[in-house]
């Protein structure tokens, strides 16, 4: 179902300097077999085409304004699954402008059971990487998806490449929560929480997010170099950054 969620987002840092801060967001999730529905859903929202609040194809997967559910449904080949629907979490462009730090993919079998996750990364330097990771239900966790991969993306400045992630969500109800926690070969770095409360993708909806969160997407590139000062102020260390990985994509290798 294309719908929105309304949250905030909370980023607490454990090392070299403990930092931390919250801010109200919101997100799209949009069923990417029913963009032509979320088209239709209201005249300030747009797919592909400009709008006060858009969402451009081009910004996600190969980035070349083709369409994503062939993408993602042939990267599910290359990892041996069969992928029938998918849900993707992202922040809207508001007056054509947006950065989203991470564009969550939920991937669904025909089973409706959930049997992968792409996590595509954004940093400020203009550069993308995404992580591409099946899902392996156990027991213990119920519903929650846990992920665990090495870091291969540099993100932070103020973070070594020689980190590892562990992804914690579901897939999104009435509620969404997203957690993701940064750690390295001391321990615990870093983590960051996603969560928010499903709303209609409404223009009523749309209208009372234009102000009660004023030029978000903006905010959050601002937001992302206000903190960086904080830390730089803090005196947490800075790292060069060093070449993106050749790969766009990350992804457990396939026994064939």
């Amino acid at each position: 179902m294309n719908s929105l969620y309304v949250g905030k987002v909370r980023h607490r840092r454990a090392r070299p300097r403990r930092h931390a801060f919250s801010y109200g967001v919101y997100w799209l999730l949009l069923d990417l077999d029913d963009l032509d529905g979320a088209n239709r859903a209201s005249a300030i929202f747009s797919v592909d085409r400009p709008n006060l609040y858009s969402f451009r194809q081009a910004d996600h997967g190969p980035k070349d304004g083709s369409a994503l559910k062939p993408w993602i449904v042939q990267l599910g080949h290359q990892a041996g699954l069969e992928i029938d629907r998918v849900n993707l979490l992202t922040m809207p462009r508001l007056f054509g402008y947006a950065f989203n730090p991470i564009t969550i993919w939920f991937c669904h079998g025909h089973d409706g059971s959930l049997v992968a996750v792409l996590y595509e990364v954004r940093n400020t330097f203009g550069e993308h990487h995404s992580y591409f990771l099946p899902v392996e239900h156990h027991n213990d966790t119920g519903p929650k998806v846990v992920h665990e991969w090495d870091k291969k993306f540099f993100v932070s400045p103020f973070i070594d490449m020689a980190a590892r992630y562990r992804f914690e969500l579901e897939a999104p109800g009435d509620h969404m929560q997203v957690t993701v926690r940064e750690s390295d070969v001391d321990g615990h770095l870093f983590s960051a929480t996603m969560s928010g409360n499903r709303v209609p993708l409404s223009t009523r909806s749309l209208l009372r997010l234009l102000v009660s969160h004023p030029l978000l997407t903006l905010r959050v590139m601002v937001g992302i170099h206000w903190q960086a000062f904080h830390l730089w102020r803090k005196g947490a260390p800075y790292r060069s950054r060093p070449l993106a990985p050749d790969e766009s994509v990350s992804m457990p290798a396939v026994s064939r």
